[in-house]
Protein backbone atom coordinates (compact mmCIF):
# COMPACT_ATOMS: atom_id res chain seq x y z
CA UNK A 1 0.00 0.00 0.00
CA UNK A 2 1.09 3.24 -0.79
CA UNK A 3 3.21 5.39 1.71
CA UNK A 4 3.41 8.88 1.98
CA UNK A 5 6.53 11.00 2.96
CA UNK A 6 6.94 14.59 2.98
CA UNK A 7 9.95 16.32 4.69
CA UNK A 8 13.06 18.15 3.52
CA UNK A 9 15.21 17.92 0.00
CA UNK A 10 18.32 19.13 0.59
CA UNK A 11 21.69 19.53 -1.22
CA UNK A 12 24.51 18.47 1.01
CA UNK A 13 28.19 19.01 1.51
CA UNK A 14 29.55 16.19 4.04
CA UNK A 15 32.61 15.89 5.54
CA UNK A 16 33.70 12.83 7.42
CA UNK A 17 37.04 11.09 8.25
CA UNK A 18 36.49 9.02 4.77
CA UNK A 19 36.69 12.32 3.10
CA UNK A 20 34.13 14.74 1.63
CA UNK A 21 31.51 15.54 -1.06
CA UNK A 22 30.47 18.86 -1.86
CA UNK A 23 26.60 19.09 -2.96
CA UNK A 24 25.31 15.60 -3.21
CA UNK A 25 21.73 14.98 -3.05
CA UNK A 26 20.26 14.66 0.61
CA UNK A 27 17.59 16.10 3.04
CA UNK A 28 14.79 13.84 5.42
CA UNK A 29 12.69 13.07 2.45
CA UNK A 30 14.90 11.74 -0.23
CA UNK A 31 16.65 9.17 2.40
CA UNK A 32 12.98 8.24 4.08
CA UNK A 33 11.71 7.77 0.35
CA UNK A 34 14.40 5.62 -1.14
CA UNK A 35 14.63 3.36 1.94
CA UNK A 36 11.15 2.53 1.99
CA UNK A 37 10.82 2.11 -1.71
CA UNK A 38 12.57 -1.36 -0.53
CA UNK A 39 9.31 -2.39 0.68
CA UNK A 40 6.53 -0.30 -1.14
CA UNK A 41 5.19 2.23 -2.98
CA UNK A 42 6.58 5.75 -2.13
CA UNK A 43 4.63 8.75 -2.74
CA UNK A 44 7.02 11.88 -2.00
CA UNK A 45 6.26 15.31 -1.17
CA UNK A 46 8.43 18.59 -0.98
CA UNK A 47 9.63 21.47 -2.59
CA UNK A 48 13.36 22.67 -3.35
CA UNK A 49 14.18 25.78 -5.24
CA UNK A 50 15.05 26.46 -9.15
CA UNK A 51 19.10 26.58 -8.42
CA UNK A 52 19.46 22.64 -7.96
CA UNK A 53 21.81 21.61 -10.37
CA UNK A 54 20.09 19.28 -13.08
CA UNK A 55 19.38 15.92 -12.63
CA UNK A 56 20.40 15.94 -8.87
CA UNK A 57 17.42 14.91 -7.84
CA UNK A 58 16.93 12.06 -10.42
CA UNK A 59 17.80 9.35 -7.92
CA UNK A 60 15.00 7.12 -7.91
CA UNK A 61 16.07 5.46 -11.01
CA UNK A 62 13.46 2.67 -11.40
CA UNK A 63 12.60 2.56 -7.52
CA UNK A 64 8.97 2.78 -7.26
CA UNK A 65 8.77 6.47 -6.10
CA UNK A 66 6.22 8.83 -7.50
CA UNK A 67 7.79 12.30 -7.13
CA UNK A 68 4.56 14.28 -9.07
CA UNK A 69 4.37 15.61 -5.45
CA UNK A 70 7.89 17.29 -5.76
CA UNK A 71 7.55 21.29 -6.35
CA UNK A 72 10.27 22.91 -7.54
CA UNK A 73 9.73 26.51 -6.55
CA UNK A 74 10.70 29.50 -8.91
CA UNK A 75 13.02 32.03 -7.60
CA UNK A 76 13.69 29.75 -4.69
CA UNK A 77 17.09 28.40 -3.26
CA UNK A 78 17.35 24.82 -2.56
CA UNK A 79 18.00 23.61 1.43
CA UNK A 80 21.36 23.60 2.22
CA UNK A 81 23.06 21.91 4.53
CA UNK A 82 27.38 21.17 5.59
CA UNK A 83 27.75 19.04 8.20
CA UNK A 84 30.84 17.28 9.44
CA UNK A 85 31.16 14.08 11.31
CA UNK A 86 35.44 14.56 11.34
CA UNK A 87 35.40 14.53 15.30
CA UNK A 88 32.80 12.48 15.90
CA UNK A 89 31.04 9.94 13.82
CA UNK A 90 28.38 10.11 16.02
CA UNK A 91 26.88 13.11 15.69
CA UNK A 92 27.17 16.00 13.17
CA UNK A 93 28.46 19.57 13.68
CA UNK A 94 26.75 21.93 11.36
CA UNK A 95 29.17 24.09 9.56
CA UNK A 96 25.95 26.36 8.13
CA UNK A 97 22.65 25.49 7.39
CA UNK A 98 20.91 27.57 4.97
CA UNK A 99 16.86 26.64 5.01
CA UNK A 100 16.33 29.20 2.09
CA UNK A 101 12.79 27.19 0.61
CA UNK A 102 11.82 25.20 3.65
CA UNK A 103 11.55 29.05 5.65
CA UNK A 104 8.60 29.76 3.07
CA UNK A 105 5.57 28.37 2.59
CA UNK A 106 5.03 24.48 2.53
CA UNK A 107 4.24 22.12 -0.31
CA UNK A 108 0.60 21.20 -1.25
CA UNK A 109 -0.11 17.50 -1.31
CA UNK A 110 -1.72 16.64 -4.63
CA UNK A 111 -5.14 15.21 -4.83
CA UNK A 112 -4.45 11.63 -5.60
CA UNK A 113 -2.18 11.83 -2.40
CA UNK A 114 -4.93 12.89 -0.26
CA UNK A 115 -6.36 8.77 0.13
CA UNK A 116 -3.00 7.86 1.44
CA UNK A 117 -2.78 5.22 4.64
CA UNK A 118 0.73 5.53 5.82
CA UNK A 119 1.86 8.74 6.28
CA UNK A 120 5.59 9.61 7.66
CA UNK A 121 5.44 13.25 9.26
CA UNK A 122 9.92 13.96 8.37
CA UNK A 123 11.30 16.56 10.42
CA UNK A 124 9.72 19.92 9.20
CA UNK A 125 7.86 22.99 11.86
CA UNK A 126 5.25 21.16 13.31
CA UNK A 127 2.84 23.51 12.18
CA UNK A 128 3.52 22.51 8.69
CA UNK A 129 3.06 19.16 10.11
CA UNK A 130 -0.30 19.55 11.07
CA UNK A 131 -0.94 21.38 8.15
CA UNK A 132 -0.02 18.51 5.69
CA UNK A 133 -1.94 15.98 7.71
CA UNK A 134 -4.85 17.84 7.51
CA UNK A 135 -5.00 17.29 3.66
CA UNK A 136 -5.16 13.14 4.22
CA UNK A 137 -8.83 12.12 4.61
CA UNK A 138 -8.27 8.95 6.44
CA UNK A 139 -4.78 7.79 6.98
CA UNK A 140 -4.57 4.61 9.35
CA UNK A 141 -1.03 4.94 10.56
CA UNK A 142 0.82 8.58 11.26
CA UNK A 143 4.18 8.77 12.18
CA UNK A 144 6.45 11.93 12.40
CA UNK A 145 9.74 12.73 13.47
CA UNK A 146 11.33 15.95 14.72
CA UNK A 147 14.49 17.89 16.07
CA UNK A 148 15.64 19.52 18.92
CA UNK A 149 15.25 23.05 17.36
CA UNK A 150 11.13 22.69 17.55
CA UNK A 151 11.10 20.99 20.65
CA UNK A 152 13.16 24.70 21.81
CA UNK A 153 10.87 26.89 20.06
CA UNK A 154 7.40 25.31 19.06
CA UNK A 155 7.17 23.24 21.51
CA UNK A 156 3.07 23.89 21.85
CA UNK A 157 2.80 23.20 17.74
CA UNK A 158 4.29 20.34 18.40
CA UNK A 159 2.67 19.19 21.57
CA UNK A 160 -0.58 19.45 19.32
CA UNK A 161 0.69 17.48 16.86
CA UNK A 162 1.60 14.41 19.00
CA UNK A 163 -2.22 14.69 19.97
CA UNK A 164 -2.61 14.06 16.06
CA UNK A 165 -0.37 10.97 14.96
CA UNK A 166 0.22 7.20 16.34
CA UNK A 167 3.86 7.55 16.41
CA UNK A 168 6.98 9.92 16.95
CA UNK A 169 10.61 8.83 16.08
CA UNK A 170 13.24 10.99 17.60
CA UNK A 171 17.18 10.52 18.81
CA UNK A 172 17.56 10.08 22.83
CA UNK A 173 18.78 13.56 23.03
CA UNK A 174 15.53 15.36 21.63
CA UNK A 175 13.53 12.79 24.04
CA UNK A 176 15.62 13.88 26.99
CA UNK A 177 14.79 17.25 25.85
CA UNK A 178 11.27 17.62 24.91
CA UNK A 179 10.40 15.54 28.45
CA UNK A 180 13.08 16.99 30.71
CA UNK A 181 13.55 13.52 31.95
CA UNK A 182 17.38 11.78 31.77
CA UNK A 183 16.20 8.16 31.98
CA UNK A 184 14.98 7.26 28.45
CA UNK A 185 12.15 4.43 29.93
CA UNK A 186 11.00 7.61 31.63
CA UNK A 187 11.15 9.56 28.79
CA UNK A 188 9.28 7.68 26.23
CA UNK A 189 6.25 6.92 28.83
CA UNK A 190 6.34 11.12 29.51
CA UNK A 191 5.94 11.54 25.04
CA UNK A 192 3.10 8.67 24.92
CA UNK A 193 1.04 10.55 27.71
CA UNK A 194 1.02 13.24 25.05
CA UNK A 195 -0.56 11.22 22.29
CA UNK A 196 1.27 9.24 20.17
CA UNK A 197 0.76 4.72 20.73
CA UNK A 198 4.72 4.16 20.49
CA UNK A 199 7.89 6.02 20.17
CA UNK A 200 11.00 5.32 19.04
CA UNK A 201 13.69 6.60 20.43
CA UNK A 202 17.36 6.31 18.11
CA UNK A 203 20.20 5.85 19.79
CA UNK A 204 22.73 6.11 17.09
CA UNK A 205 25.72 3.26 17.58
CA UNK A 206 23.75 1.91 20.80
CA UNK A 207 20.41 1.40 18.51
CA UNK A 208 16.74 1.67 19.52
CA UNK A 209 13.91 1.66 22.08
CA UNK A 210 10.82 1.21 21.11
CA UNK A 211 8.08 1.96 23.86
CA UNK A 212 4.13 1.22 23.40
CA UNK A 213 1.12 2.58 25.11
CA UNK A 214 0.26 -0.99 26.61
CA UNK A 215 3.52 -0.71 28.57
CA UNK A 216 5.56 -2.75 26.46
CA UNK A 217 9.27 -1.37 26.17
CA UNK A 218 11.86 -3.05 23.35
CA UNK A 219 15.55 -2.39 23.04
CA UNK A 220 17.60 -3.73 19.62
CA UNK A 221 20.95 -2.74 18.71
CA UNK A 222 22.55 -1.38 15.85
CA UNK A 223 23.86 -3.32 13.35
CA UNK A 224 27.55 -4.34 13.92
CA UNK A 225 28.88 -2.39 10.85
CA UNK A 226 32.93 -2.18 10.55
CA UNK A 227 32.87 0.37 7.84
CA UNK A 228 30.85 3.47 8.45
CA UNK A 229 32.00 6.36 5.63
CA UNK A 230 28.71 8.44 6.35
CA UNK A 231 26.11 8.56 8.93
CA UNK A 232 24.04 11.15 7.39
CA UNK A 233 20.59 9.91 6.57
CA UNK A 234 20.77 6.85 8.62
CA UNK A 235 17.78 8.34 11.00
CA UNK A 236 16.01 8.90 7.78
CA UNK A 237 16.53 5.32 6.34
CA UNK A 238 16.08 3.61 9.31
CA UNK A 239 12.52 5.36 9.40
CA UNK A 240 12.04 4.36 5.67
CA UNK A 241 13.03 0.94 6.59
CA UNK A 242 10.30 0.58 9.26
CA UNK A 243 7.56 2.44 7.86
CA UNK A 244 8.01 0.88 4.25
CA UNK A 245 7.52 -2.38 6.47
CA UNK A 246 4.74 -1.80 8.04
CA UNK A 247 3.00 -0.37 5.02
CA UNK A 248 3.04 -4.14 4.03
CA UNK A 249 1.55 -5.04 7.03
CA UNK A 250 -2.61 -5.49 7.61
CA UNK A 251 -2.43 -4.73 11.18
CA UNK A 252 0.10 -2.64 12.88
CA UNK A 253 0.72 -4.70 16.40
CA UNK A 254 4.03 -4.32 18.94
CA UNK A 255 5.01 -7.20 17.24
CA UNK A 256 4.92 -5.90 13.92
CA UNK A 257 6.45 -2.77 14.84
CA UNK A 258 9.42 -4.64 16.21
CA UNK A 259 10.08 -6.44 13.22
CA UNK A 260 9.83 -3.32 11.23
CA UNK A 261 12.41 -1.38 14.08
CA UNK A 262 14.93 -4.60 12.69
CA UNK A 263 14.47 -3.62 9.13
CA UNK A 264 14.79 -0.13 9.32
CA UNK A 265 18.34 -0.67 11.41
CA UNK A 266 19.58 -2.89 8.75
CA UNK A 267 18.45 -0.65 6.00
CA UNK A 268 19.94 2.33 7.68
CA UNK A 269 23.63 0.00 8.03
CA UNK A 270 23.21 0.20 4.25
CA UNK A 271 22.98 3.79 4.14
CA UNK A 272 26.16 4.65 6.28
CA UNK A 273 28.39 2.21 3.90
CA UNK A 274 28.99 4.99 1.50
CA UNK A 275 28.17 8.74 0.98
CA UNK A 276 25.06 10.50 0.71
CA UNK A 277 22.70 7.80 -1.11
CA UNK A 278 25.58 5.62 -2.32
CA UNK A 279 24.96 3.16 0.45
CA UNK A 280 20.83 2.44 -0.89
CA UNK A 281 21.49 2.75 -4.29
CA UNK A 282 24.24 -0.07 -3.98
CA UNK A 283 21.93 -2.42 -2.30
CA UNK A 284 18.55 -4.48 -2.91
CA UNK A 285 15.63 -6.16 -1.17
CA UNK A 286 17.08 -9.53 -1.13
CA UNK A 287 20.63 -8.33 0.64
CA UNK A 288 18.71 -6.30 3.32
CA UNK A 289 16.27 -9.26 3.86
CA UNK A 290 19.41 -11.26 3.80
CA UNK A 291 20.88 -8.94 6.83
CA UNK A 292 17.37 -9.12 8.10
CA UNK A 293 17.70 -12.87 8.79
CA UNK A 294 21.24 -12.88 10.23
CA UNK A 295 20.28 -9.79 12.63
CA UNK A 296 17.76 -11.93 13.83
CA UNK A 297 19.28 -15.05 14.43
CA UNK A 298 22.61 -12.84 16.07
CA UNK A 299 19.73 -12.07 18.49
CA UNK A 300 17.81 -15.21 19.16
CA UNK A 301 19.45 -16.70 22.69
Amino acid sequence: MSLLVTGSIGIDTIETPAGRRDSVAGGSAIYFAYAASFFTPVRLVGVLGDDAPAGLFDVFGDRDVDTSGLEVRKGSKTFRWHGSYVKDLNEAQSIQTDLNVLAEAGPKIPANFTDSKYVFLANSHPVLQQQLLASIKTPKLVVADTMNLWISVERAELLKLLGKIDGLVLNDGEARLLTEEKNLIKAAKQVLSYGPKFVVIKKGEHGSLLVTKDGQAFVLPAFPAENVVDPTGAGDSFAGGMMGYLATQGHVTPATVKRALAYGTCVASFTIADFSLGGLRSTSREKIDARWNDFKQAMSF
